[in-house]
């Protein structure tokens, strides 16, 4: 296992490697080094816990083109000291308290300045995760035969999440969707209003939103077709494919998609966890415990899947800080779990039932979803407003 120092002149490009040492056992590990679990590193650092990153890629995973971040989310960011310098990377966008859509590897980039570069580990890959038969403690086995044991470990591993399995928790599920994300450079500026746009042509939708002055991110929503996994390979084919979708759509937006960053473009089928499946799941097994995606894996269509992660790592660092100083072990996750449940439970639904009417169904199947939105969903951004307390 190779431990990777991130120079913070020179983010993903200059990169020294190390050997990691045979580690005996570790207070903490968090699985993944995405968005959450980056971000719950840095919570747990800001409340002085140490805890140890271990990602299986080789390089940070910037993965994505952007990220919407409501009030919600700029609440958590707050509380981990570093919204004031993503607040000065993007635009705010009018019709809302505060959103605003940052670069996915900006938000990246930041989270890693502000860790202590010793702690996250690239190249290593959890494959299983056992318990020590007298402790009882879990115990994580890599992919290259090293192992080590943890007091506590925090899922933070994506849709195919190894901890997930581990807790017994169910797959996330697939869409019949899929999303053509990418970004467009304009150098001399794109002149665009500082707002969301969405368009709809019968079965294909279209979204556009500024990063900054120049930098716009777009996404073209359309059915998943089996070539789609021979598509999602090669960036020229995914512009093809995009531009394609879109030809009954307003001229700039043909435009917008042609002159895009071939690099950035991502195509991607859509997979959710059931409302009743975050009900109902068992989300923590002694000391093992899971946060972002690898709990609560929903489509975009509100745009909360970011902040909700960032939301996770400040509730469970802050359940973790308050318990261990009582020398309590599995208070903690039960306390998080608690916490998040009902919130998570209210989002997943709202995806969930914002999503029915997109997908194709019966006139009864929509009428019944949009009784359910109006219902228990009246007030569409009360979401936004959620404020997960303080870390």
């Amino acid at each position: 296992m190779n431990r990777r120092t991130i120079s913070k002149e020179k983010f993903i490009e200059n990169v020294e490697l190390h050997p990691m040492r045979q580690q005996e056992d570790t207070d903490i590990a968090i699985v993944g080094g995405g968005i959450c679990g980056l971000a719950t590193a840095l919570a747990l650092h800001r409340k002085g816990i140490n805890a140890l990153v271990f990602e299986k890629s080789e390089t940070t995973r910037a993965v994505g083109s952007a990220i919407t971040i409501f009030t919600n989310g700029w609440r958590a960011l707050d509380q981990l000291g570093v919204a004031s310098k993503l607040r000065s990377t993007a635009i705010p966008i009018t019709g809302s308290e505060e959103l605003r859509c940052l670069k996915r590897s900006v938000l990246i980039e930041t989270l890693v300045q502000e860790l202590p570069a010793s702690i996250s580990y690239f190249g290593c890959q959890v494959v299983t995760i056992k318990s020590d038969p007298l402790t009882a403690f879990p115990i994580l086995h890599f992919r290259d035969g090293n192992s080590i044991k943890a007091k506590f470990v925090i899922g933070c591993d994506g849709a195919n999440s190894v901890v997930s399995k581990f807790l017994g928790l169910k797959p996330a599920q697939y869409l019949s969707s899929c999303s053509i994300l990418g970004f467009t450079n304009y150098p001399h500026g794109h002149g665009l209003e500082s707002e969301s746009i969405r368009m709809r042509r019968g079965s294909i939708s279209v979204g556009r939103i500024p990063v900054d002055d120049k930098v716009v991110y777009w996404f073209v929503g359309r059915k998943w077709t089996p070539q789609d996994s021979d598509i999602s390979k090669d960036p020229e084919m995914i512009r093809e494919s995009a531009l394609e979708s879109t030809g009954n759509f307003p001229e700039e937006v043909v435009e917008m998609i042609r002159k895009c960053d071939i690099g950035s473009l991502i195509l991607t089928r859509l997979k959710y966890h059931a409302p009743w499946d975050i009900l109902f799941g068992r989300f923590t097994t002694g000391t093992v415990t899971v946060a972002g995606d690898a709990m609560h894996l929903w489509a975009p269509f509100l745009g909360q899947g970011a902040s909700a992660a960032i939301e996770d790592a400040i509730v469970l660092a802050r359940c973790l800080a308050q318990h261990l100083t009582r020398n309590k072990v599995q208070a903690p996750l039960q306390t998080y779990v608690k916490q998040r449940r009902m919130r998570l439970v209210k989002l997943s639904t709202q995806t969930y039932l914002t999503g029915m009417l997109l997908e194709p169904s019966s006139v009864i199947v929509h009428y019944l979803c949009l009784m359910l939105l109006m219902v228990f969903f009246h007030d569409m951004l009360g979401h936004t407003r959620y404020n997960c307390g303080p870390l």
